[in-house]
């Protein structure tokens, strides 16, 4: 087994330990608050992703940027860094630019690295931390972290369940189908968006494959035009209405992963 899949099949006892540490962190961000939440590659998409978890579970307005593209000026009551690392150099200007401004709280797997002194408070997730080039688990060990933070959020499974749904997935085969495809497009709503994003990156990184990601009402929008035999449409979260005839007119080949809620 090579390392990066070694490291995907632990990632269901990270997402619950992760739990068990947010419960007992005190530095989240409180209800109310007006927040942002940034990193660079997969970390911008789990703060995406968590960003409209938040939103939806009614406890404030949240945005998520690029490290790079932070818009300065901008007030926010708090701001969360997502650096597996700790040595991201945007995450670490960004942060320096920042201090003593707004307070900060940066997400990392090694506690000797910058982002210790250079944000207010640490989040350590070290048990997360990958050797794989290809960073899998601690992105979806932050994503766990920082969403059971947020409690009972409506439609969206509790930490604890989405575990044994990774467990599942992370054993069940693919469909032949999906596995001799020569392109896929992964699709997602709300915060299954960042998830979306994260899927295409992750192939490309680990395969150097054909992805793409889309909002799922706007693959509608011109981008289904890339459909068809041998290429898969895969969908994270519920399947908008419409959908599955759109692909199958097409010839594509479409995965509707549901468990993501």
């Amino acid at each position: 087994m090579s390392r990066t899949a070694a490291e995907i099949a632990t990632q269901p006892a990270c997402w619950r330990r992760a739990a068990q540490a947010a419960a007992a962190f005190e530095g989240l961000p409180e209800p109310g608050e007006r927040v942002a939440v940034t990193g660079c590659g997969t970390s911008w998409f789990m703060a995406i992703a968590y960003a409209a978890l938040r939103e939806a579970a009614g406890q404030g307005e949240t945005d998520a940027f690029a490290s790079s593209e932070f818009p300065a000026g901008r007030r926010y009551d708090r701001v969360v860094a997502i650096t597996r690392s700790g040595t991201t150099t945007e995450v670490l200007d960004l942060l320096g630019r920042l201090k003593g401004t707004v307070p900060t709280l940066a997400l990392t797997a090694d506690p000797k690295t910058p982002v210790m002194d250079a944000a207010d408070a640490v989040a350590v997730l070290d048990w997360a931390d990958e050797e794989s080039v290809v960073q899998t688990r601690f992105a979806t060990t932050a994503l766990a972290f920082l969403r059971a933070g947020l409690g009972e959020i409506p439609g969206v499974k509790p930490v604890a369940e989405a575990a044994v749904d990774a467990e599942l997935a992370v054993t069940e085969p693919l469909p032949d189908a999906v596995v001799g495809a020569e392109q896929w497009t992964f699709l997602g709503r709300g915060w299954t968006y960042g998830l979306a994003l994260e899927a295409a990156l992750k192939m490309r990184e680990a395969a150097g494959a054909w992805t793409e990601s889309y909002p799922a009402m706007e693959y509608r929008h011109g981008p289904i035009s890339i459909t068809g035999p041998g290429r898969v449409t895969w969908m994270f979260g519920p399947l908008p209405e419409g959908l599955a005839g759109d692909v199958a007119r097409v010839g594509g080949e479409l995965v509707a992963h549901r468990s993501a809620d």
